[in-house]
Parts: structure tokens; C-alpha cells; sequence
């Protein structure tokens, strides 16, 4: 039932330990053709097997104990009824693999929760875990950082927490639309059907997290808004979470006018991707001037993400290395031309 670990009749050191898992467990732990232990395995230098329902742990010392407080919390997250899937373990054990302070327990028992009610949230890497923690922390955070890394998901998830949690009265969504000019003149609708594709992924968010006939009532009730950045202007945000998406196409004075509209009680998160600059040639990102204007002040946390805390199919983080090189590589001296 279980693989061997790559055990044979002898250990590779004398740091063998041992540890006992009910045999139910023990088909959690291993997983899919013992998918989970091998997947751990990759992850810290050891070698992991089964006799019975005795597991075997060999290899660096300093990986054994890591490995050792993972199976400790296993069987007592197991014992007291919890359940995992495949996937879950093995986002729990990369983390931990990548931040040896993050343990099993914090991951199923602090780490995750339900904004509404409808599903759970939990960071898939440790830097999504840094960023709600951050988020939590102060009341302004930018998440900045290539697509498909969950910015925007997990702010609006810690945006309904709070919600429900009552902790802010409202929420506001934001982002930097086409210019409220010819271009949008020529859309069929009124000025709301003109701009909602431009706001589309932040509904999309809403709905994924929250039933629909609530976000429905909420949205008529204006407990939570969605409008183009430039319908802040003037306005004092008080007791509000604000979440500014693709922050990247904020000019520095549309940047400066939405950090001034941050009223009282209030909690912001910025996102934006630098890759991903669709302004005009010459015209400077507000994100990238508040990137340096505000790193040094208290109360402002970033976050940045890569590649590696891409969420989406495995193909994009694939592409998204792939533009990276070659971008890279077009700024070269002996770049094509």
C-alpha cells in the first residue's frame, strides 16, 4: 500500500527516527500512488517509508525534524477529525519547506478561512501567506507582482472577511478604466454597461467568494461598490476596505489622488503587475513612482510575488518565465534589434 521510501536494508546515517500513524492516516498522508511523500520528499533531503503503521525518516538532520513536526501535526490535525486533500498537503508542505517556522497547524488551523461562508481560503505559497498577514497588519499593503499570483483574489476575500466580520461598513473595488472619452462613447449602454467589462474580474472574484443573491443585494445597496478609478475623485473613503487592481496603469497623479481618498477606519490594498504597463509611451506608472515615493513609511507594507506563486494552470508559470528571458534578453547589447 505504501512505497519504501527508497529503503533498503540499511540507513543512509544514524539519524533514523520513527513515528506511529493510525493505518487510515497513514492512506491520507501518502496519498495517490504515495504522490504527497514523494512530492515532500523533493522538498527536503530526506527519505520517507512505511512498515506497518511505523514511518521511517531518514536523512539531514535539520530536514528530519521538519519532517518529524510535520507527521506530529498530521496525526494529531487527524485524530481530532480534520480532513485534507492531496493538493492542500502538498501547498501546506511546500510552504513549510520554504519557511521552517511555518508549521502543519498553522497552515489547517490559522492560515485558512471562510470569508462568507461559502469557501474557504487559504495561501497556496509563502508569499500569499505573507501578503494576508500583511494586509492584516497595516492599512495600507501593495501586492505587486506577475499575473495569475492571486493579488486581487485574496484581497478581495480579506476585503468580505472584514465585511462580515464588521470591521469596515463597506466595500470599495477600483481600477484604472479606458479614459471616460470617445473610446467609451462608442461602447453600447449606459455609463455602467460601458465600464463593467473593464471591472469584470473583480466580479468575478465577488461571486466565486460569496453567494450571488448576496453580492446581488449588497452591490444595489452600495455595501459594496465597483466604479473606474476615476469616480474617487473627491470623495473621503471612510470605514471602508479599498482594493485598487491593475495599478499599474494609474498615472502618478491618479496614484496620489486614490491614496488620498483613504478616510478613517479604512483599510486599502493596491495590486498591479509592472510587466503589464498598457500605458502611453513616456507616461510614468503610478505604482512604480509610489513603489519608491512610500517604501520607508510605517503603516505600508509590499509584497512582491513571482513566477514561482503563480496559481493558475502550470502552463502559465511556464510563460510567464519564458517572457521574462526574453525580455531579458531584448535588453542586451546584442539583442536583436
Amino acid at each position: 500500500m505504501f512505497g519504501n521510501g527508497g529503503f533498503g536494508t540499511c540507513y543512509r546515517s544514524k539519524n533514523l527516527k520513527k513515528l506511529e500513524l493510525p493505518p487510515q492516516g497513514l492512506n491520507t498522508l501518502f496519498g495517490v500512488q504515495d504522490q504527497n511523500i514523494k512530492y515532500l520528499e523533493t522538498l527536503l533531503d530526506v527519505s520517507i517509508g512505511a512498515r506497518g503503521n511505523e514511518l521511517l525518516i531518514d536523512g539531514d538532520e535539520r530536514d528530519i525534524k521538519t519532517v518529524e513536526q510535520i507527521l506530529t501535526d498530521f496525526g494529531e490535525l487527524f485524530d481530532e477529525g480534520n480532513t485534507f486533500t492531496d493538493k492542500e498537503l502538498r501547498d501546506a508542505f511546500k510552504q513549510i519547506a520554504e519557511d521552517r517556522a511555518y508549521s502543519l497547524k498553522d497552515h489547517f488551523l490559522k492560515a485558512r478561512f471562510n470569508p462568507s461562508g461559502k469557501k474557504q481560503v487559504a495561501p497556496k505559497t509563502a508569499n500569499q501567506r505573507k501578503y494576508l498577514d500583511a494586509i492584516a497588519a497595516n492599512d495600507l499593503v501593495f501586492g505587486i507582482g506577475v499575473a495569475g499570483t492571486g493579488k486581487s483574489y485574496l484581497a478581495v476575500a480579506m476585503a468580505i472577511d472584514a465585511l462580515f466580520k464588521k470591521q469596515v461598513s463597506r466595500i470599495i473595488l477600483t481600477r484604472p478604466a479606458v479614459e471616460a472619452g470617445e473610446r467609451l462613447g462608442f461602447l453600447p449602454g449606459d455609463l455602467q454597461e460601458k465600464v463593467d467589462p473593464y471591472l469584470r474580474p473583480l466580479y468575478d472574484a465577488l461571486f466565486d467568494l460569496v453567494d450571488s443573491e448576496k453580492v446581488t443585494k449588497m452591490l444595489e445597496k452600495r455595501i459594496i461598490e465597483i466604479a473606474p478609478l476615476a469616480f474617487m475623485r473627491g470623495r473621503t473613503l471612510a470605514d471602508a476596505f479599498i482594493i485598487l487592481d491593475e495599478a499599474q496603469n494609474t498615472t502618478s497623479e491618479q496614484m496620489k489622488m486614490f491614496l488620498t481618498r483613504i478616510g478613517f477606519g479604512s483599510k486599502a490594498v493596491v495590486t498591479g503587475d509592472k510587466t503589464q504597463i498598457d500605458l502611453p509611451r513616456g507616461q510614468k506608472s503610478g505604482l512604480k513612482e509610489a513603489e519608491h515615493v512610500l517604501a520607508n513609511l510605517d503603516g505600508i507594507d509590499f509584497v512582491y510575488f513571482s513566477e514561482k506563486d503563480v496559481v493558475r494552470h502550470k502552463l502559465v508559470q511556464m510563460i510567464v518565465k519564458a517572457y521574462e528571458a526574453h525580455s531579458d534578453g531584448n535588453d542586451h547589447p546584442d539583442a536583436e534589434k
